[in-house]
């Protein structure tokens, strides 16, 4: 029998996040995000739930391919474009719109032999300063691409730094609109964050990603307490183990916890190796049997240790929530010192997943 570690795939909350991110943005077209083989819920396995959209945003050229074989005829967007003279024969195999932020990308578009011409979206960099054309320079790369016979559509694309915090997004609007003066074209703006809290900032087309999956994009529990968002992965696993611990007695590697009285412990199937944090620091929340407790001890390759105090009737088979539907992956991120987005995306292979 394999181990009782499993992640679920909630079709129905994808579905709902979908539908939230559209009542935000109600006069937009969206693009789901789902790079990173859809944040780490699994392409094929988020599909049905996101199949609603008006297109789908990722990086792989593979993974456009996937979305192919699994029947969505609709607008595929390569994020980060292409990278070499090859990758332009997939595009046009399999009709995909893709970013453009370098001049080195327009020439091998100019010198590419397509069937059809390609939609491009045109990058801005205007503030964030990772790709894209700076405002002074993006009329002459627009300029260049409306001449280039192998460019169809021009949509007008950047992405914001901060829509998720105080800074927020006015000096980027600004660059924006000051680089993109006089061009027409539909714009393509807004991420998660923006969707929600920037309605200026909405346009044509809206690019959801982590709202998609149920967490914040402000790696904050509370800031999307209220939307209807849902999460759409849960990691579940069993207690294989319980520990009488004496007072004075430590736990685990490195004995980093020491308990300050007889403690009953107990010992869940889910370490390092399937994905959940190394340095998940004593007090990260788990739950046992539906109730809210806490990890004590250092995580190991295949284990974790849990305080079982608030659950003393807990046992072996006892069911464990490590995120999900009752423990939202936010909070044991922002326990972790880091985001919901790399705890998702960090899930192991070797983790038995299903949808429902």
């Amino acid at each position: 029998m394999p181990r009782p570690l499993s992640a679920t795939i909630h079709t129905a909350a994808l579905a709902n996040n979908l539908a939230v991110a559209r009542k935000h943005a109600p006069k937009s077209k969206i693009w789901a995000v789902v790079k990173a083989n859809a944040y780490g819920h699994g392409l094929a396995r988020a599909f049905p739930g996101l199949r609603a959209t008006d297109g789908f945003g990722l990086l792989d050229l593979e993974e456009a391919a996937k979305l192919r074989e699994l029947g969505w005829a609709g607008p595929i967007l390569l994020l980060e474009g292409f990278f070499r003279p090859t990758d332009i024969d997939v595009i046009d195999r399999y009709s995909l719109t893709t970013a453009v932020h370098c001049d080195e990308q327009l020439r091998m578009l100019e010198m590419a032999r397509l069937s059809k011409p390609v939609n491009i979206q045109l990058k801005m960099n205007s503030g964030m300063n990772r790709l894209g054309y700076t405002p002074e320079r993006y009329r002459a790369a627009w300029e260049r691409a409306r001449a280039c016979q192998g460019v169809g559509q021009i949509t007008l694309m950047t992405h914001f730094s901060d829509a998720d915090s105080e800074r927020g997004i006015a000096y980027q609007l600004e660059s924006f609109e000051r680089g993109a003066e006089g061009i027409a074209g539909a714009r393509s703006l807004a991420n998660s964050a923006a969707t929600l809290w920037h309605p200026a900032a909405h346009f044509d087309w809206v690019r959801p990603g982590i709202i998609l999956y149920g967490a914040s994009p402000s790696g904050v529990t509370a800031d999307i307490a209220g939307i209807g968002l849902r999460p759409a992965m849960t990691l579940s696993s069993e207690l294989i183990a319980v520990q009488s611990v004496d007072k004075g007695h430590t736990i685990g590697y490195g004995s980093t916890y020491t308990a300050g009285k007889q403690m009953k412990i107990g010992v869940v199937a889910c370490g390092y190796a399937d994905g959940y944090s190394r340095i998940a620091p004593e007090g990260t929340p788990v739950i046992v049997d539906g109730i809210r407790t806490k990890l004590v001890g250092r995580v190991s390759m295949d284990m974790l240790t849990v305080d079982l105090t608030p659950c003393p009737t807990a046992g072996v088979g006892s069911r464990v929530e490590l995120w999900g539907a009752n423990l939202p992956i936010d909070d044991v991120a922002q326990a972790c010192g880091t985001i919901g987005y790399e705890l998702m995306c960090a899930v192991a292979q070797r983790v038995p997943v299903r949808a429902e």
